[in-house]
């Protein structure tokens, strides 16, 4: 009979076994392994998008804190609307550019700084008027004798203290390698091999480099996004150095020669710091430096047409590095910057020499990245754990930390030391980790629920576990009054069959017959109350109401004995006398809850319709059916049809329990009108109910309630009152 029994033990889950739980707590930090080594790679590799982060996260810190202004000796001469309006547009005659630069030398500037090219000869200048006017034989000798405009400039620059500036010359022909006077002191390494490239040059005119005490690059390296977040001192073209015009403003201005260049110790990492003078600044591998920038400052500006006014006194020049460029926005010298609007080009060189001249600035130190992938490495592994090993709370609030610290850190190295570091690409690295970690766990945490919640099922009613799922607070000791439905069940005489089987063979019987029956209970949505030895309770409308409680415990009582009639017959074709099942249905109001201790407790009801539902189902070896359903629950039931036994007085009960035997319509059964009509006579006491039984009992000798009520009406009794002396 074991192949009659479908009852199996749920397999325990890979996490109650040691050898599981690691391979559970691998396959996750395998996972979470996967993007920090991602991570690592993504910062080792740093394309473009990791970039990006970063360099979002320096400009976030920028506008967060910009560089507070300090007046230094850096002045921007503004070639703005307004000049161009008073002074006519431009390319302003190189005669009035000469004059310009006459009036700052006479002031006393320390360095004058173009951020205009100068590669055309003056267009403006008499011969090259000439060539324009028709002008009569007499006066073109003499306008032919007026000095080119292009000479007076060269003149004007020769005096002393003037840098000039070159550009790349992408969109128009290279103008050869730039003249400049300065000198590299080369300290370590070459630098060229680090440094920016430019593809060629667009020069001021040969004149006029030869003139300058300085000549630099103005061309500026924006990252992809177009922001210029770095310039470079140094550049070079072909294998020549050549240097910016914001260090060579800084170089005329020192009066120095020379330039130091000094690289990493370590070979192949790049430059460390260029020295221009006495000033040092520490640079990028590339030769950069990053710019801080201030907020818009208007003194830093002196519009180009109060120079020519007298507006401005001498003392006010004299001793300044002054950078001429222009502000305007038709010229379209304009850059985009961090602080999220656009700075004339010019103003980006006098904010690196004001970093320089101050010693403040911003740098990203040597040992950043390498700190960003530890970050990474070590801070992603112990995300790993702890969200491996912890709970949801627990391991959010040690991402939340970890991530608060890193920031607070990055941002207290940049706001106290004027260091950047990269919070950002670390973060999306252990949010990543995070996120990977926690889907594995939750992954494990989901299937170990399911078979808890499988598990627990073997044991409670799978609706009691869903309903304690979902409302939590049940699990508290107490109850409530609920009117609930009953069926109690019990198995005749298997007790003595326990004594004459084999155990083992009479427990896996047992089994199959209690998981069909409980299986069937389920599929009713009832709820299993208890298992006692061969006895099953089931209780409907708890915890959910179920207001067809009375029909589903019908139904259900009519398709257990169904189940347990053909069992019986399977099991007595095979040799084997096994009991028939007895079942008792009552309806009733109970206290139901978990009630125990804080130790334990158990969701059961507490109340006398538990018992009766018991009563009925002992009351059936008296009366010989199968089912007894008291009126209480068939009253939920009013087209059920049923055959009334009488009004039963249980053992140790006073008032009388109107109970009837349920009829089942799935086996065709449906009301028996020839049994009603006889029970009513007996029921009314009449002579003629004694006959009346007698001939059913004629037709039906198999019929137990007519055989009762036969033999009670011959015994004297009348009346449909039965009294019961046993349980």
């Amino acid at each position: 009979m074991n192949g009659n029994s479908s009852w199996t033990r749920p397999a325990l889950p890979p996490s109650d076994h040691l050898l599981g739980r690691l391979r559970r707590l691998k396959l996750g930090a395998f996972l979470a392994l996967a993007v920090i080594v991602t991570g690592v790679a993504i910062s080792v590799l740093d394309p473009v998008p990791a970039q990006m982060v970063r360099n979002a996260t320096f400009d976030q810190f920028q506008r967060w804190q910009p560089r507070a202004y300090q007046d230094t000796s850096v002045r921007i001469v503004d070639i703005d609307d307004e000049s161009l309006r008073r002074l006519g547009q431009w390319p302003w005659p190189r005669t009035r550019v000469a004059e310009l630069v006459a009036r700052l030398q006479e002031a006393g500037a320390a360095a004058i700084a173009f951020d205009v090219l100068f590669a055309e000869p003056d267009r403006t200048s008499p011969r090259a008027m000439l060539r324009l006017w028709n002008a009569p034989p007499a006066i073109e000798g003499e306008i032919a004798a007026l000095p080119d405009h292009d000479e007076v400039l060269s003149r004007a620059i020769r005096r002393g203290k003037v840098v000039l500036g070159f550009a790349t010359g992408r969109s128009r022909p290279s103008s050869g390698m730039p003249h400049t006077p300065a000198r590299y002191v080369t300290v370590g390494e070459a630098p060229q091999r680090y440094v920016h490239a430019l593809p060629d040059a667009l020069r001021s005119l040969p004149a006029l480099e030869k003139a300058a005490a300085g000549n630099g690059s103005i061309a500026f390296f924006p990252d992809a996004d177009g922001v210029v977040r770095r310039a470079p001192l140094v550049v070079r073209l072909g294998d020549e150095l050549l240097p910016s015009l914001s260090a060579e403003a800084l170089r005329v201005a020192e009066g120095e020669l020379n330039y130091t260049t000094r690289t990493v110790p370590d070979a192949g990492v790049g430059l460390e710091s260029i020295r221009i003078g006495s000033r040092l600044a520490h640079t990028t591998p590339a030769g950069e430096v990053w710019i801080h920038y201030t907020k818009p400052e208007a003194s830093r500006y002196i519009p180009a047409w109060k120079l020519f006014t007298g507006a401005v006194p001498a003392q006010n020049l004299a001793g300044r590095i002054l950078l001429i460029g222009t502000s305007a926005q038709g010229l379209m010298d304009l850059r985009f910057s961090p602080m999220g609007g656009v700075v004339p080009g010019v103003e980006m060189h006098a904010q690196i020499l004001e970093q320089i001249l101050t010693g403040t600035g911003i740098s990203r130190p040597s040992w950043a990245a390498t700190l960003e992938l530890l970050i990474i490495v070590i801070g992603g592994l112990c995300v790993t754990v702890v969200t491996l090993g912890y709970g949801a709370v627990v391991s959010l609030a040690a991402i939340a930390a970890t991530l608060a610290l890193l920031w607070a850190s990055a941002w207290q190295a940049f706001s106290g030391s004027g260091l950047l570091l990269d919070a950002g690409n670390p973060t999306i690295a252990l949010i990543g980790t995070y996120a990977i970690a926690g889907f594995a766990r939750h992954r494990f945490s989901e299937k170990r629920q399911r078979w808890v919640r499988e598990a627990f099922s073997r044991y409670v009613s799978p609706n009691l576990v869903d309903h304690l799922i979902a409302h939590p607070e049940m699990l508290e000791l107490g109850g409530r009054r609920q009117v609930c439905s009953f069926v109690f069940t019990d198995l005749a005489d298997f007790t003595p069959l326990l004594e004459m089987m084999d155990p083992g063979e009479a427990v896996d019987m047992l089994n199959g017959y209690l998981d069909r029956m409980i299986s069937i209970a389920f599929a009713h949505q009832g709820t299993l109350s208890r298992i006692a030895g061969d006895a099953v309770v089931i209780m409907f409308s708890a915890p959910v109401p179920q207001p067809d409680h009375q029909p589903r415990a019908l139904a259900c009582a009519l398709e257990m004995q169904r189940f347990a009639r053909q069992y019986a017959e399977d099991c007595q074709n095979g040799g084997i006398a096994f009991g028939q099942t007895r079942i008792g249905v009552h309806t009733g109001e109970v206290i139901v809850g978990n009630f125990g201790g804080n130790t334990i407790f158990d969701y059961r009801p507490l109340g006398d319709p538990v018992n009766t539902a018991s009563r009925l189902e002992g009351v059936n070896k008296y009366l010989g059916t199968r089912i007894c359903v008291s009126a209480a629950t068939l009253a939920g039931c009013p087209e059920w049809p049923a055959r009334p036994v009488g009004r039963v007085v249980l053992k140790g009960k006073q008032q009388p329990l109107t109970v009837f035997e349920p009829l089942d319509p799935v086996t065709g059964n449906g009301p028996d009108t020839d049994y009603r009509c006889a029970f009513d006579l007996m029921r009314a006491e009449s002579p003629d109910a004694l006959s009346a039984f007698e001939w059913l009992a004629a037709s039906r000798n198999d019929d137990p309630l007519v055989a009762l009520h036969l033999e009670r009406l011959r015994s004297g009794k009348t009346g449909d009152l039965i009294v019961m002396t046993e349980k």
